[in-house]
């Protein structure tokens, strides 16, 4: 009866982590984010004419509003303007670069001179790894797991190893 019972366990338990594979690993091959890739350098440009359209109360559309980052990646950004730009911490003069290495998990809300706003968004966040990902499916799989094996008990309950019956009499 023990070994029914572990057996009837450890095959849910199978079943809840094969569950929790295709779940968590579909999400993640549909759902793919910036966070799901290895640290790197990102460029951003400053095109040229940048500083006559803040002027005029525009954005330049080749420079989006924010951006995500995962820890480790450094900003780059490139000043091609005439004018020189600021962000946080970033003095970039016209016609060079500077850099910034992004190291923590934060939302940052940088002062900016290149947006209408005045204001840059950045997401820094935790890379997805595989050992994220491992416990992401185990944190879910084995709780699936033993709540199937459980109520598989009370769908199909198990059959006794053996029975008493009552002695049959002899009628003679």
């Amino acid at each position: 009866m023990r070994q029914q019972i572990l057996r009837r366990v450890v095959l849910w338990l199978i079943i809840g982590i094969v569950i929790a594979i295709i779940l968590n690993e579909g999400s993640f091959f549909f759902l793919r984010s910036e966070a799901g890739r290895p640290p790197r350098a990102i460029e951003l440009v400053i095109p040229l004419g940048t500083a006559e359209r803040m002027a005029k109360g525009e954005s330049s559309p080749e420079i989006p509003a924010d951006m995500v980052f995962v820890i480790g990646d450094t900003l780059v950004i490139r000043n091609e303007d005439v004018t020189d730009h600021r962000l946080g911490p970033l003095f970039v003069p016209a016609g060079t670069s500077a850099s910034m290495k992004l190291d923590r998990a934060e939302n940052f809300i940088f002062e900016c001179s290149f947006q209408p706003s005045n204001y840059f968004g950045l997401d820094v966040r935790e890379p997805v790894t595989w050992e994220t990902r491992i416990y992401g499916i185990l944190f879910a799989g084995v709780p699936l797991g033993l709540l199937l094996s459980l109520y598989s008990f009370l769908i199909w309950p198990l059959k006794p190893a053996f029975s008493i019956s009552k002695p049959v009499e002899n009628e003679e």
